[in-house]
Formats: C-alpha cells, structure tokens, sequence
C-alpha cells in the first residue's frame, strides 16, 4: 500500500508536470517566497533519491542532495527523474541509518527503509500542498482535489461525508 500511494502522488506530479511550460514551471510565487513550482519539485525528487542512493549501503543523509537545477527548471528532465525515482522503489524493508550534521554535530540514528519511505510520502504531499498555492496563478491547469492533502484528511472526508 505505501509503494501503491508513492507511485499516485508521483504520478499526480507528473500530470501537472505535463501541464505546465518550462516557463510556467520556473516562474516564481509571491505567495510561496518566490519559490517556483520547479524548485519544490526538484526538493522532493531529490529526498526520493538521496533515500535510493543510500539503499544498497543502508546510510542515509537528507543533506547530501544533488541540487540539480535541470529538474527545477525542465519539466521533461523533471518527468524522467520522476519514472526513474517509481522505477527505483524496493519492495524489500531494511534497516538503514540516517546520518545528519546539527549545530557541527554528526548524528546518526537508526531507521527502516520503509520509515523513510512514508517520511518522503509526506513530505511529497506536504510540497505539493504548497506546489498546489502556486499552481493557483494559472488558469488553464487541472489538478486533482485532493493533490497536496495527506491520505489521513482523504479519509477523514470520507468519513464526514458517511
């Protein structure tokens, strides 16, 4: 079910993605700070792949990020980062470590490849909740309802509607 629910909001990425012109998709947001689409796009790309690219050791840094400015700025470079990232998942849980430096102190904790998992599943919908504040400047984009809200407020909706 997590893997099932990583690939739909990647996949709902995608379809805004294919909305949007690489002029859209770099033109800043007042209400965001004047972050782009692209930039918050490009931040949950590369936490999916810092957590892939630590996988096969089981050592995890957030911060070790490739700060590609082609998947910011070039929504077709973003879409293949994007299948390559659904491509990528494991399906096989395992115990990682996540690493990070705080205040010139390197920690590191023990964690699971699936914790991380629905660590990046929220943090996706988190930014795709401020991607959905940005995509509001546009008129002729489409997106689902429920794009940038957790599966936790879906369902609670449903409840209330019962």
């Amino acid at each position: 079910m997590l893997l099932k629910s990583i690939r739909h909001s990647l996949d709902e990425l995608i379809n805004l993605l294919d909305q949007l012109s690489d002029h859209e998709y770099s033109k800043s947001c007042q209400a965001l700070s004047n972050a782009t689409i692209g930039e918050h796009t490009r931040h949950i790309l590369e936490m999916f792949q810092c957590l892939e690219n630590g996988y096969n050791l089981g050592i995890l840094n957030y911060d070790n990020r490739e700060r590609n400015y082609r998947i910011q700025t070039e929504t077709k470079f973003a879409k293949q980062r994007i299948v390559e990232i659904k491509t990528g998942l494991k399906s096989e849980n395992k115990i990682m470590y996540l690493e990070q430096l705080i205040d010139e102190l390197s920690i590191r904790i023990q964690s699971s490849y699936y914790r991380e998992l629905l660590y990046n599943l929220e943090h996706c919908i988190h930014h795709q909740a401020l991607i959905k504040v940005a995509v509001l400047q546009f008129d002729n984009i489409s997106i689902n309802e429920n794009f940038g809200v957790a599966r936790s407020t879906i369902e609670y909706r449903k409840q209330c509607v019962q």
